[in-house]
């Protein structure tokens, strides 16, 4: 049963870091500027899958944000087209920051998991030696 926390919590830690990687490259990109006549730098957002029986969780892939984006004025800006517009992607920070400490949070439950479950462990152990 030790086994089975420990391995469940260590696929909600792999989900959770992938998460915040996926929400640290948005803020990181939050931005970039490209030209109107490209993309947008596209938001990624992770897909958690829940796994069979008690299996923990699965990160099934990503999901991609607009590559439209938003078009802003910024007519010093090189990119800027001849009206003076760029195109930057349609990110919302507040939202992202949301994201971002929900996803710590989940990251540090599933760690102290792993840490309960081991001291559990060794806690058996030291059982079976006295």
């Amino acid at each position: 049963m030790t086994f089975d926390a420990i391995g469940i919590a260590a696929t909600g830690l792999t989900m959770h870091r992938k998460w915040l990687d996926a929400v640290s490259d948005n803020l990181a990109n939050i931005n970039t500027v490209k030209p109107t006549s490209g993309a947008a730098f596209q938001a990624r957002y992770v897909v958690a899958q829940e796994g069979q029986g008690n299996t923990g969780v699965y990160v099934q892939g990503a999901a991609y944000g607009s590559a439209e984006g938003r078009l802003t004025y910024k007519p010093d800006d090189p990119m800027a087209d001849a009206n003076g517009y760029v195109r930057l992607p349609d990110i919302d920070l507040a939202s992202q920051m949301g994201q971002l400490i929900m996803a710590q949070r989940g990251y540090q439950a599933n760690a102290a998991v792993v840490d309960r479950a081991k001291e559990s462990y060794q806690a058996a152990i030291q059982i079976g030696r006295s």
